[in-house]
């Protein structure tokens, strides 16, 4: 990775019409934005189909593709709907934010439109596209059949033939749902092909996409339910063991991610072969992988299915360095972002040296008065990618009006921050200017917003991911001042 820098924007976040940000015209114009920025590197959150609570984090698969980022105007290109079809349809009015629940009671009785027109046109290209993708589409795609026949309850919550993937129960609900699952088949071609159009352009303006997944799978999810032996799961396909966090500074019960954990053992005794796919079929999105809790990798926190809190978990050991390298024994080297925030014990941090991989630097960490910080430019290596913050971090505008005040002022005396300035840009300067190989910084950094347009808050739910861009914001001006300073810092 050489010395560079880039952007932190979801797909969700672009500006549209249709009250979501999508794989279309706007997402192609933010990829020149990025160029005549002088950026290499746009960095998004998954790209996975979102469940409760809307978090890209918490999906319905591993591998497949949000239907919700599918662009409406590129169907109408291709004969597959009329303009008519959704001209008059409220997707939400608030330009600055998606209404999510418009956009599945909306979007997707249009795109079923585009599947009844497709039958005909299609029917190869599909077919070609499930041959590419058959080790994970059709469980996939009979996943979301089987959970709309029951009125999209929870997996565990079907009936038990079918839950526990009886042989006979598998084929009968095949055949009852076929039309189903062949608009599901049809969603997920749409996405890639959209979204792999993208990325070739992307790429043809020399900008890598860095792409996130998360270690865990969430609990209700087509992963879970066809590779439940993964898991530690019991008879009854509940979870015997959950994810999270233990208690710390910021919470004093810990955070109950409620993710089934992985039987590292079994996968082991498999050559990791689940994990492998999973990271092949990443590769095929994205050109960089950020792993989300990468330190569970070395040591994991395990809490009891049945817990109020995360406080009642333990630590367990992780596959450590035999994953990392049966991937790179199947796949060769792959470019790896190393999440590793959080507590980190001498383990884990030879555990990421031992990786090779970059681990993070979020400069809204650094400025502790208490103590000092690793997170602090000064003691930084190459080997990292520095953030002014990240999607769970508050903006750098949003940090300096919240945040304890002296650990401010030790922010402003270190970086020479100034009103003139803009506290945000001083941030960004600083990453910027840091040796860390790559600097990436939120595009609501870039444009100095408040708390009020950050994208998460953790272990809240409502009101998360649906901060979105005005197209005026992503302005001639704005990629001018960033690629000036892009330059000045050789990135």
């Amino acid at each position: 990775m050489k010395r560079s820098s880039g952007i932190l924007m979801h797909i969700t976040s672009l500006p549209s019409p249709y009250g979501i940000g999508t794989l279309g015209k706007d997402a192609y114009e933010f990829v020149d934005f990025l160029e005549r920025a002088g950026q290499k590197y746009w960095q998004l959150l998954p790209l996975g189909p979102t469940s409760f609570g809307d978090s890209p984090y918490q999906s319905f698969s591993s591998f497949a593709g949000n239907p919700y980022l599918i662009d409406l105007d590129l169907l109408v290109q291709e004969g597959l709907l009329r303009k008519a079809d959704f001209q008059n349809t409220d997707f939400g009015s608030d330009r600055e934010k998606v209404d999510f629940e418009k956009i599945y009671l909306q979007k997707l009785p249009i795109l079923r439109k585009a599947y009844e027109n497709s039958k005909k046109e299609l029917a190869d290209e599909i077919m070609s596209f499930l041959e590419d993708h058959r080790d994970w589409v059709e469980d996939y795609a009979l996943y979301m059949a089987v959970k709309k026949h029951f009125g999209m309850k929870p997996w565990k919550d079907w009936n038990e033939d079918i839950k526990q993937r009886e042989e006979n129960a598998l084929e009968a609900y095949r055949r009852l749902l076929a039309d189903e699952i062949g608009y599901w088949f049809f969603l997920q071609y749409l996405f890639f092909k959209q979204w792999t159009a993208l990325k070739t352009y992307a790429n043809h303006k020399k900008i890598r996409i860095i792409g996130d997944i998360p270690i865990y799978v969430a609990e209700d999810s087509a992963d879970a339910w066809a590779n439940s032996e993964l898991f530690h799961l019991d008879e009854y396909k509940n979870p015997i063991y959950i994810a999270g966090c233990p208690p710390d500074s910021f919470s004093e019960i810990g955070q109950l991610w409620g993710n089934p954990i992985y039987r590292w053992d079994l996968l082991e005794q498999r050559g990791y072969d689940w994990w492998i796919k999973r990271i092949e079929g990443n590769l095929k999105l994205y050109d960089v992988i950020r792993i989300d809790h990468f330190r569970g990798f070395e040591s994991y926190w395990e809490i009891p299915y049945d817990s109020k809190t995360a406080a009642t978990g333990r630590w367990v050991k992780g596959p450590g360095m035999k994953l990392f390298n049966a991937i790179t024994a199947q796949l060769g080297a792959v470019d790896i972002i190393a999440e590793d925030l959080g507590f980190l014990t001498e383990e884990v941090l030879q555990f990421r040296t031992d990786s090779g991989y970059p681990g993070m630097k979020v400069l809204q960490f650094a400025f502790d008065t208490r103590e000092e910080s690793d997170y602090l430019p000064h003691n930084y290596d190459k080997n990292c990618v520095v953030y002014t913050g990240t999607h769970d971090n508050d903006t750098v505008i949003g940090w300096v009006r919240t945040a304890n005040e002296k650990d401010v002022a030790y922010a402003a005396d270190y970086f020479h921050l100034t009103e003139e300035e803009g506290y945000h840009w001083g941030f960004i300067r600083g990453a910027w200017s840091s040796v860390g190989r790559l600097a990436i910084a939120p595009l609501q950094d870039f444009l100095g917003l408040g708390s009020t347009h950050r994208m998460n808050i953790p272990s809240t739910i409502g009101g998360n991911w649906q901060w979105r861009v005005k197209k005026e914001y992503i302005s001639e001006k704005l990629a001018e001042k960033i690629c000036q300073l892009t330059r000045l810092y050789g990135r």
